[in-house]
């Protein structure tokens, strides 16, 4: 009976589906498990080899925990808004949610194929409007929140108010806005409702303000710093600038403290904790205010160093700092704007990288120290950034390398106040050894003592005071663009106002251009039906807008991350239509047991995943601080690209076999002549004939695994047809050789392998397996097409320990020692494996038991069932057609995990080498608990022995009990 993995895997995922193998109930007796893989966005290309590398390892931990008892949650569903789709839409005309449907349906069908245990009953889509009808709930639960410092968590805005009512703002400890004016409960009671709500915008946790983002006039949004590389977008390389804008924004800031503690309680890698503890960026030192002179404003800096006061020798400023128009003089106008124009064409995180570009200019202004009354020059420079800390540094260059290397450049004087130090070089920043110098009362001091020293000094003058400062800032929120999560916001005199959350969701609306408007306008802009009716509580046609009943809705939608940082609580009660999930289905499944995702989403999703989890949990809504209990960030599988190497002579096209490229001063090229007698190009080993040769990606669909180029093939490929005429230069043998090297698996690079061909040639479960045995999955690892036959055949080799030709051949006869000690030698090793996420070693274990079994003819049921059930997590189907064909009912998935019983390991005899001389002559089988003298006796006595003695007695008897036997003659 032959292995066919094509007949099989589609017989039990069809039964699968049918019998609903993998629902998850939420009221099981069972200890509960969620396994959940990062949420995928369903891209219209499609699954390559490289993503379901985790989406395996998760399903491996799921069937794994479902054979040791617990009841699973591993659902599965789309981050479907997001930019790739509506850029698509703008290209074709066709809306987003018909592309997205048709990806989503496209990934459906490939992950299927691949045999996961998904629970597909929990599908969410973020698109959907039965989803981002509680994505709006909670942004309006965040408007209705302010941050309360004592209680140090979030409160309904109604408790804010009760004690303006009754107090005033003087004693309110809030995380709000900078710069809040003091006021009474009498003067808070006379406000205006506008005015009230004006104030209350400054204390709720998300927020309208005027904030510098990053703008992409191409893609006519705003982006987050982390869809930004190397100063252009991550989708589609488009030039970013700085721009402000009125924007939504949340008030990630207020829960830094917490976000950075939360990282102590969970399992996570240390390297994505410290990208995260980075990026939040806490830091300890002193508040400052500098007066400027001739100005009636003031510069606050942060500084984590007041104790080095005394060395400031200028001032830098952000670029797009407030302050820079008030105070340039007219004398530096023109230099400070070409300055801040050239600057918004750079992102942040560009300039925050850029250490070696020293550019700024000075400002014409001065101010003045707090201390000496010394006037100190005020700079710009675009390495001090507007959204971190002040946006304002007090330099030092005598104690910080960029100041002094900002000092250096401009000659801008230095001065040395640490004792005993040359800064004739370089700055001195080691401040645990610092003695304070020329600094007067300060003189003497170390780091600590000047420090806590000039705090106090600083808050006697009434200008400084000690602070924690974060680096992390308050998240923008609004995207000008169409294919996301509406606000459900109205405003009211340019005020936004919540739309009751029973009138909720607020759906997207038809629009005929998916661009902005030609007004600048967001593309919600187009829209002709986007007003709401307070009245009768819907949308209704823009034209009926009255500012009495009738009001504008918001323009912008939600970012990519709004729906993404909540999901994972809508997959524990998926078709709830009363709350985001019941308190019930919350309190059981509490939050992720483990999380498998890739690490580029260190910072940006898990953030805002933890903030908006720590938000809902301070509203009673979340049962945990943190979401995910275990992170672990899977390696990428990279392509393998092949490469073929073109080169002109003349006007004529050729392409030379990689084994005639040579390198000549750095420049890869070949040795090429023309043979007049044969009328074609030829290689030679003149270095005269030298032509340089462009590498030019080849579709790796058409090259073999001997790296053999199908010309043919090649030639009449859509991509390649300028090259239809080519000649191709191939070797001895007739083959042209193509070129390899390890690259990020891209479709741009032609060296995407698609998972369908894969299953369809050689199976699910060969892919499953091949993609673990490739390497540890936290590392990257190349994909090599050459090397799944392989697993191919073990699978094949499996299969045959329980068929022939003629059908089954298990029988229930007692297994040998040998059988079982393999057995029960791979149950140890596999527990381990996947309990410590070494899948890798794992298929290594499950190749060298079939292969001890085989050679031992080990046909016994007593061995055999337990194998199918050990090897189920990782070749699931294969697993289910043994073990039906083994007379049991049912699906394996749910059959208890076979149990490791040492007994079978321990030896109880030891086959011996017995030795000559050195050299081994039989072999014997002995007791292990035999003395040395026992088995001299027992070896002297045999037959064999005294044949190889020829009546000589041994000079020599070495006997070392368990390991060796040697007879020295």
């Amino acid at each position: 009976m032959k292995y066919n993995p094509n007949q099989i895997e589609a017989k039990w995922q069809k039964y699968w589906s049918e019998n609903q193998t993998f629902k998850a109930a939420n009221d099981s007796a069972k200890p509960k498990y969620f396994v959940l893989d990062m949420f995928p966005y369903p891209s219209g290309a499609g699954l390559h080899v490289g993503h379901p590398l985790g989406y395996i390892a998760s399903d491996i931990y799921a069937r794994y925990k479902r054979h040791k008892g617990f009841n699973v949650l591993h659902p599965q569903g789309y981050d479907s808004f997001g930019l790739p789709a509506e850029q698509y839409a703008i290209q074709t005309g066709q809306h987003p949610e018909k592309t997205t449907k048709e990806n989503i349906a496209r990934y459906r069908e490939q992950l299927d194929k691949i045999g996961f245990s998904f629970d597909w009953s929990r599908e969410v889509r973020t698109s959907n409007p039965d989803y981002y009808k509680w994505t709006q709930w909670i942004f309006i639960q965040l408007f209705n929140s302010w941050y309360n410092n004592d209680s140090d968590k979030a409160e309904d805005i109604s408790t804010l108010t009760a004690i303006f009512e009754k107090e005033g703002n003087a004693t309110v400890n809030a995380v709000c806005d900078e710069a809040i004016v003091p006021f009474t409960a009498a003067q808070w009671n006379a406000f205006s409702k506008e005015e009230q709500e004006k104030i209350l915008l400054q204390y709720r946790l998300t927020y309208l303000a005027e904030t510098e983002v990053n703008w992409c006039p191409a893609l006519g949004t705003v982006l987050a710093n982390d869809e930004i590389i190397n100063g252009v977008s991550e989708r589609g390389g488009h030039p970013v600038i700085r721009k402000k804008m009125t924007q939504w924004s949340m008030r990630i800031s207020a829960y830094a403290e917490r976000l950075l503690q939360g990282l102590e309680t969970i399992d996570w890698s240390e390297s994505i904790k410290e990208s995260q503890r980075n990026w939040i960026g806490k830091s300890v030192g002193a508040a400052v205010t500098f007066n400027l002179k001739g100005h009636d404003e003031k510069v606050a800096v942060f500084t984590t160093r007041p104790d080095t006061i005394f060395g400031v020798t200028f001032m830098t400023l952000a670029p797009e700092h407030e302050l820079v128009t008030k105070i340039t003089t007219p004398e530096q106008k023109q230099a400070v704007d070409a300055y801040i124009e050239a600057t918004a064409k750079r992102s942040e995180r560009d300039r925050m990288a850029d250490v070696k570009t020293i550019s700024g200019v000075f400002t014409g202004a001065y101010a003045e120290h707090p201390f000496t009354k010394e006037p100190i020059p005020v700079w710009i420079g675009d390495y001090v950034l507007a959204g971190y800390g002040t946006g304002a540094v007090m330099a030092v260059p005598c104690g910080d390398e960029r100041d002094y290397a900002f000092a250096k450049h401009f000659g801008i004087p230095i001065k040395n106040i640490f004792e005993g130090v040359d800064i004739s070089e370089t700055a001195y920043s080691d401040k645990e050894n610092t003695v304070i110098a020329d600094s007067d009362f300060l003189n003497g001091l170390d780091y600590k003592k000047a420090t806590q020293k000039a705090i106090e000094a600083l808050e006697q003058l009434g200008q400084g005071k000690g602070k924690t400062n974060y680096r992390l800032r308050d998240a923008v929120f609004s995207r000008q663009r169409y294919w996301g999560e509406p606000f459900p916001v109205y405003y009211v005199n340019d005020l936004p106002q919540m739309i009751e959350t029973e009138h909720l969701p607020i759906v997207l609306p038809e629009v005929e251009k998916y661009l902005p408007t030609e007004d600048g306008q967001p593309p919600l802009g187009n829209a002709t039906v986007w007003a709401w009716d307070t009245a009768n509580h819907k949308v209704v046609s823009n034209d009926l807008i009255d500012h009495v009943t009738v009001f504008p809705l918001e323009l912008n939608t939600m970012p990519g991350w709004a729906g993404s940082s909540w999901y994972w609580m809508r997959y524990m009660d998926t078709h709830n239509n009363e709350a985001f999930a019941s308190e019930e289905a919350l309190q059981y499944w509490e939050n992720v047991d483990l999380y498998i995702g890739g690490s580029e989403h260190a910072t940006g999703h898990l953030l805002y995943s933890r903030f908006w989890n720590k938000f809902l949990k301070d509203k009673g809504f979340a049962p945990t601080e943190e979401p995910f209990k275990k992170l672990i960030n899977q390696g990428m599988i990279l392509g393998t690209s092949a490469f073929v190497y073109r080169f002109t002579m003349g006007t004529d096209v050729l392409f030379a076999s990689k084994n005639f490229i040579v390198e000549k001063d750095g420049q890869p090229g070949v040795y090429v002549a023309f043979d007049s007698a044969q009328n074609k190009y030829i290689i030679t080993e003149q270095e005269s004939d030298f032509v340089p040769v462009l590498k030019i990606h080849a579709d790796v669909n058409l090259v073999n695994a001997s790296d053999e180029l199908d010309i043919d093939a090649f030639k009449n490929h859509a991509l390649y047809q300028d090259y239809k005429n080519s000649q191709f230069i191939a070797n001895e043998n007739g083959k042209y050789i193509v070129g390899r090297e390890v690259e990020k698996m891209s479709k741009s690079k032609y060296n995407v392998v698609n998972p369908d061909d894969i299953c369809e040639q050689y199976g699910a479960d060969t892919l499953r397996l091949y993609e673990m045995f490739l390497g540890p999955l936290e590392q990257a690892k190349p994909w090599n097409t050459a090397g799944i036959t392989g697993v191919s055949g073990f699978l094949k080799k499996l299969w045959r320990l329980y068929f022939d030709d003629n059908g089954l051949i298990v029988t229930d006869n007692e297994p040998s020692k040998e059988a079982l000690k393999t057995l029960h030698k791979t149950i140890k090793k596999v527990q381990e494996d996947i309990e410590n996420f070494s899948f890798n070693t794992s298929v290594s274990g499950f190749m060298i038991a079939v292969n001890e079994l085989s050679a031992a003819k080990c046909n016994e049921r007593a061995i055999l069932e337990p194998l199918a059930i050990l090897i189920s997590p990782y070749a699931p189907h294969i697993a289910e057609e043994l073990w039906q064909a083994l007379g049991n009912e049912g699906s394996i998935s749910q059959v208890p995990f076979p149990v490791f019983d040492a007994k079978h390991l321990v030896e109880s005899s030891k086959e011996y080498p017995v030795s000559f001389n050195g050299k081994m002559r039989f072999k014997i089988e002995l007791p292990m608990d035999l003395t040395a003298a026992e088995i001299e006796k027992i070896i002297l006595a045999d037959e064999r022995t005294i044949a190889q003695l020829n009546g000589n007695a041994p000079k020599k008897v070495v006997i070392v009990p368990g390991k060796i036997i040697n007879l020295v003659g």
